[in-house]
């Protein structure tokens, strides 16, 4: 099988966009012809799948999922006969629906299989085709994948709540927010800093009460630290919780940051 080059990501502003819809990781993206039960007929969609959730966009540029779908419940992915040539058709089985996929050429759809059976089986399939490249992307979300639902399992009830609820995500796209801010972990907002010294060293992010919010902050004083602040909320106004307490509107203090550039962590 020649190898066929993975289709181009979306634009980095539009992955910002779509990472503040939700902090599942990003594991496999691309286009995908999918037909629901309350589909009339196989609908046209730049598909993401983060976690072991698939969200399903109008157009590569979309910011904004039209539709989802939760697979972790996978009961089984079964392969479908297709008189189209270089197609490939399977059927998401799950315990309320039936899901029919097709891709626009095998090639993709061994690679779509792969990563739905890695995820959801929380092992690599032995059965797709696949390039020794591509096999040793899945162990890597597989390693991710693990590590992901062992870090959910230990969350507080509340961050759990708020993952589930998708009017909570498109509140977080209609109310503008500073580029800064990322619905991320603190650990997550940790590794931001550490892996990128270059792009900026403030994150602003969700607090852990889901009311709130925290500032994550690289410090290089002598030697590199990480450190965290609450945010908290005092009437029409915010206090950083800091050695002596600075209070002042959050849309002022926002104001005053800016960004280094498109990833979004800014200098302070």
């Amino acid at each position: 099988m020649m190898a066929k080059k993975p289709p181009k990501p979306a634009p980095r502003r539009i992955f910002q966009e779509r990472s503040k819809i939700t902090a599942l990781p990003l594991y496999f993206e691309g286009f995908l012809l999918v037909k629901r039960s309350e589909y009339q007929e196989y609908k046209h969609y730049w598909t993401e799948l983060r976690g072991t959730t698939l969200f399903f966009y109008t157009d590569k540029k979309s910011t904004i999922y039209v539709d989802k779908l939760d697979i972790i419940d996978l009961t089984c992915l079964a392969d479908q006969n297709s008189t189209e040539k270089n197609c490939a058709k399977f059927t998401l089985v799950l315990p309320k629906e039936e899901v029919h996929l097709k891709t626009e050429n095998t090639e993709s759809g061994e690679e779509w299989r792969g990563f739905i059976l890695t995820v959801t089986e929380l092992s690599v399939p032995l059965h797709v085709s696949l390039l020794p490249g591509q096999v040793i992307r899945l162990h890597e979300v597989l390693e991710r994948e693990k590590k992901r639902r062992t870090e959910t399992e230990q969350l507080p009830c509340s961050s759990l709540e708020k993952e589930k609820e998708p009017i909570e995500d498109y509140v977080d796209v209609l109310n503008p927010m500073p580029a800064c801010f990322y619905a991320v972990s603190r650990k997550e907002a940790t590794e931001m800093l550490e892996k990128n010294p270059s792009l900026g060293n403030m994150i602003l992010r969700p607090g852990s009460d889901s009311r709130n919010y925290s500032i994550t902050i690289r410090q290089e004083i002598d030697l590199p630290r990480i450190k965290h602040y609450k945010v908290m909320s005092v009437g029409q106004n915010y206090t950083i919780e800091l050695e002596k307490p600075v209070y002042d509107p959050l849309g002022i203090c926002l104001r005053v940051w800016h960004r280094v550039d498109d990833v979004g962590i800014i200098n302070w």
